[in-house]
């Protein structure tokens, strides 16, 4: 049962525009990917042009999250965010005109994702940098994990919508209501003034970088995280984002597609539920355990591509991946000062995407020389092994929960 003080993040309106505000965006955000795939499986049929799409939005994304941490932990964040939301929604609004016009080619929607993936990258670190000045620190999980379930119910919502809008009106339509809850955000964020966020004495952007980099290095189960993540995410990108749709359009269709990435979501709705109330002795331990999870899931995409059993298998997954969320961005938000969060969560994400072109990129020509499911059930493999040596290091395998704010000014390096 869900305790009163588990809901203690929702007696806080900013806290509740700053969801209300994600709902928007994310349920179109859930319904976007699954557009643009099949918009440009419409347009080519070729898995190597959808990973060259994929790749344009990444590539700028990484190599602008230094500088949209820098800005995020500069100016106010939530100004930050309304501009990067106006930015999408326009982005979303021409490539839903283009397509619904009949006058797309694959080369304007991949110059429309260079545009999003720069603006993701002054978004992400905004984001996560906001949230710890709209709650008490005491309730920073509960509110990680309301955040997580607003983004796991958009998630089913969106990816069930997304199947049933692309198979039935098509893939314009489903990038046109992305635009719309773009727009509806920003509204929302604009709302919300929040104050009290220390900038600092005004410094050269390469010093700021210096010092998010002094943060981020200082603390071994950070790093060691993330460059785990850098093969972790490379993988999704190519055997389940890129090839998924390629599988989907051969044997189960794109509706029963949307709907495994419901039940993925569905998945992720459960594990925030936990995560409301479960405080595990050795947090990144069991979040790394619980990313296991998706391995399975990628195996069977390859090896035994029915619907039914990779809805179950997605819905274990997301369980999985949403209880490593929580953990993950809680213990950020406790141990690192919030004057410099921003930047260490842009090195986080740098090393998480800085592979996502590579896997996107490498996917389709892989799947012509090996073939699709060789590749996918091989890149499940890899997956599940560079887990295992992830938490096997003894910073992640031992970190414990801070017991205060002292403690975490006392944490160093192990």
């Amino acid at each position: 049962m869900i305790s009163r003080d588990s809901l203690a993040p929702l007696r806080e309106k900013r806290f509740r525009y700053f969801l209300a505000a994600r709902f928007s965006s994310l349920l179109g955000n859930a319904i976007a990917p699954i557009a643009l795939a099949f918009a440009v499986l419409d347009l080519t049929d070729s898995a190597s042009s959808l990973g060259i799409v994929l790749a344009a939005r990444s590539i700028p994304m990484i190599v602008l999250m230094l500088y949209g941490g820098v800005i995020a932990d500069r100016l106010p964040r939530h100004v930050v965010l309304v501009v990067s939301h106006v930015v999408c929604f326009g982005t979303q609004a021409l490539a839903a005109g283009l397509l619904l016009t009949g006058s797309a080619e694959v080369w304007q929607l991949a110059a429309i994702e260079v545009v999003n993936g720069a603006a993701a990258a002054f978004t992400l670190p905004a984001l996560f940098g906001l949230l710890p000045h709209l709650v008490s620190r005491e309730h920073l999980q509960q509110a990680n994990a309301l955040s997580g379930a607003i983004r796991t119910i958009t998630m089913i919502g969106g990816a069930s919508l997304g199947g049933v809008i692309v198979g039935l009106a098509g893939s314009g339509w489903g990038l046109a209501f992305d635009a719309v809850t773009f727009g509806v955000a920003a509204i929302l964020i604009s709302r919300l003034k929040v104050g009290g966020i220390p900038v600092g004495e005004r410094t050269s952007t390469l010093h700021d970088l210096r010092v998010g980099w002094r943060e981020f290095v200082s603390r071994r189960w950070v790093w060691v995280v993330v460059v785990a993540f850098t093969a972790l995410n490379m993988i999704i990108a190519g055997a389940w984002n890129t090839l998924g749709p390629v599988v989907a359009d051969d044997t189960f269709g794109r509706t029963a597609w949307g709907a495994i990435l419901a039940f993925n979501a569905l998945g992720f709705f459960l594990g925030t539920l936990l995560m409301l109330r479960f405080r595990p002795r050795h947090p990144m331990r069991i979040a790394m355990l619980a990313m296991v999870l998706e391995a399975p899931l990628i195996a069977l995409l390859g090896w035994y591509p029915n619907a039914i059993v990779l809805c179950a298998a997605a819905l274990v997954a997301g369980t999985g991946v949403s209880i490593f969320a929580v953990i993950w961005e809680t213990a950020l938000q406790q141990r690192i000062p919030h004057e410099k969060l921003s930047r260490v969560v842009s090195y986080d994400m740098l090393g998480s995407f800085i592979a996502l072109p590579l896997g996107q990129l490498l996917a389709g020509p892989l799947a012509t020389a090996f073939g699709v499911s060789t590749v996918v059930v091989a890149a499940a493999g890899v997956y599940a092994v560079v887990i295992l040596l992830a938490v096997a290091d003894r910073s992640v395998w031992s970190l414990r929960p801070l017991a205060d704010s002292v403690e975490r000014e006392r944490e160093t390096a192990t």
